[in-house]
């Protein structure tokens, strides 16, 4: 089974220039953890989550309605593509301890895959869970 067919399509991204109050505006509404960060030609720029809101912005003394979503946001981002297999999805997850995985097809974002995404299926529930285990030891592996 290919990526394309567990990831969510319906994508909720937000600006670099966006401020952090938008950021978590948004991830209220859509009650989600994580927005991809995307410039206007929908290139993946980072991701914000709840996390990064409170801990680099609300608990560093940053007042969200004058902070850069740029600001806080993670850099580093790791992608799959559209025709990756699930398998090694759900591998690169647990290795890299992310709980979501965007979706890139020539350099733009097209899709989020989500531990969710890979528990939903029947043939993968057991890796799904192996996968959150991984993550949820907060251990990175040589």
């Amino acid at each position: 089974m290919q990526v394309k067919e567990v990831m969510s399509r319906r994508i909720i991204a937000i600006s670099p220039e966006e401020t952090v109050a938008v950021a978590a505006r948004l991830l209220s509404q859509h009650n989600i953890g994580a927005l991809p960060v995307c410039s206007r030609d929908g290139r993946l720029r980072g991701m914000v989550t709840d996390r990064d809101i409170v801990v680099r912005c609300v608990a560093a003394g940053d007042d969200p309605e004058r902070t850069r979503v740029a600001e806080i946001m993670t850099r580093r981002v790791l992608a799959a593509e559209p025709d990756r297999s699930v398998d090694e999805a759900a591998r690169l997850m647990a290795r890299e301890q992310v709980r979501r995985l965007p979706v890139q097809e020539h350099g733009r974002l097209v899709g989020m895959v989500s531990l969710g995404d890979v528990a939903v299926r029947p043939d993968y529930t057991m890796e799904a869970g192996e996968v959150l285990q991984e993550i949820s030891q907060n251990i990175r592996r040589a």
